[in-house]
């Protein structure tokens, strides 16, 4: 896995569940040291983890929404009003100046687990 230039490499990695917890093209919920986060596996099998909150509706759903690709971009669509968030960036494709954070995650000795600051 490589992460994103702006994410540090001294993570700490949280088992969070068995990799067979996600299947192909859904997303679950998963609360990691407080923070609510939602974790997709997308259509090529590779795993995507951001923020579960979705700042235009203000509601904790972004794992209940629809994974797909818009213009070569991975997203998902809010279940409230629908709006794409970047699952790469976090950047809602329709209102750019709104992002969710992101989160390193990767696939271990058969568990999936989320990077945090050490």
């Amino acid at each position: 896995m490589t992460l994103p230039a702006h994410i540090t490499t001294d993570l700490q990695w949280i088992r969070v569940a068995p990799c067979t917890a996600i299947p192909t093209g859904l997303g679950v919920g998963a609360l990691i040291q407080g923070q609510q986060l939602a974790i997709f596996r997308c259509g090529d099998g590779s795993l995507r983890a951001i923020s579960n909150y979705d700042p235009i509706g203000a509601a904790h759903v972004l794992a209940r929404g629809l994974i797909g690709q818009i213009r070569g971009q991975r997203v998902v669509a809010s279940p409230l009003y629908k709006q794409h968030y970047d699952l790469d960036t976090g950047r809602c494709l329709e209102e750019p100046q709104v992002f969710v954070p992101i989160f390193p995650v990767r696939e271990e000795a058969g568990y999936i687990e989320i990077g945090v600051a050490a």
